[in-house]
């Protein structure tokens, strides 16, 4: 196969699960000796062996000791359950992309292209996985499973968000996180992806997402960010007209003009979100597009550990 057709399929929406799988091999085969369990052979503790089950892990020294089978219970048995959340309005979609930059990019592609990520770890470590996306509208929900066909079926559902929105979408992340938050059931680790952008409704927002804390439910909310326009507001000093992509809103005017003074707002929000989670034991991390996967992954792993 050419090099331009191997980097064809790898930059491909279709082929979401490869890119996710090399994203996951690069992230372990970097990790010299893992402090993570759940890569490790370390055994947590042996259970008594049931007629039936594989003899594989059958521990015959302590047989030999106590006359009784036992196997090892590995750490990847530790069966967590995940549900992965997407913010799917049109703010989502922001940046648009031009045809030669990659789908990650944007919010919602690299919002999708995380979660790929995630859902292959979970699927090497034999856990299950559940996926709720929404807009202005519930758009999907399925609840947490680990069969390969409940995979496939996810990875679909991930491959048609990366089409552009043909309308705009408001955010309603209030109503829908309080609706996801009654269908898990079970203790799950929650994992959301958003940009946190809901029109001036900051109490109402802390609420929601303390709602998704309950059944000891375990909160990681990924805040998914364009750095250099949305944090930085890095653009030139050329008369600019901006739009809001969900309400449709126009604003003429110079960036240098409003610089200051919208960096300090942005600022002020993100340490305000961040102080807000931390109180309520909610684990915030603000990642930017098309960063590397290394602080998803580390976080995941690290929270994994700490869900006890």
């Amino acid at each position: 196969m050419k090099i331009e057709e191997q980097k064809e399929i790898i930059s491909g929406f279709k082929h979401l699960e490869l890119l996710a799988n090399q994203v996951v091999e690069g992230f372990i085969s970097g990790m010299h000796k893992s402090p993570f369990h759940g890569f490790s052979a370390e055994f947590a503790e042996h259970k008594v062996y049931n007629v039936g089950e594989s003899t594989k892990h059958i521990d015959w020294k302590l047989f030999a000791k106590t006359d009784r089978l036992y196997t090892k219970r590995f750490e990847e048995e530790t069966n967590l359950r995940c549900h992965l959340i997407i913010d799917n309005s049109s703010s989502m979609h922001f940046p648009k992309l031009k045809n030669n930059e990659p789908f990650y990019e944007s919010k919602v592609g690299f919002s999708v292209l995380a979660s790929a990520v995630l859902m292959n770890l979970l699927k090497k470590q034999r856990d299950a996985v559940g996926l709720s996306i929404y807009s202005d509208k519930f758009e999907y929900y399925a609840p947490e499973k680990g069969s390969d066909r409940h995979h496939r079926m996810l990875l679909n559902q991930l491959e048609n968000l990366l089409e552009n929105p043909k309308e705009s979408k408001n955010t309603d992340t209030i109503t829908f996180l309080h609706q996801i938050a009654e269908k898990v059931h079970r203790r799950s680790m929650i994992v959301l992806f958003t940009d946190m952008f809901q029109d001036g409704k900051e109490e109402q927002l802390f609420s929601a997402l303390q709602h998704l804390k309950h059944n000891k439910h375990k909160v990681v909310v990924f805040h998914v960010i364009d750095e250099k326009r949305e944090l930085n507001f890095d653009f030139d000093n050329t008369p600019r007209k901006f739009i809001d992509v969900e309400s449709g809103e126009i604003i003429n005017l110079y960036a240098e003009n409003v610089k200051e003074e919208y960096e300090k707002k942005v600022s002020d929000y993100f340490k305000k979100l961040s102080l807000t989670c931390a109180q309520n034991k909610i684990k915030y991390v603000p990642v930017n597009v098309g960063a590397n996967f290394e602080k998803i992954l580390t976080t995941y792993l690290v929270e994994k550990q700490n869900f006890g």
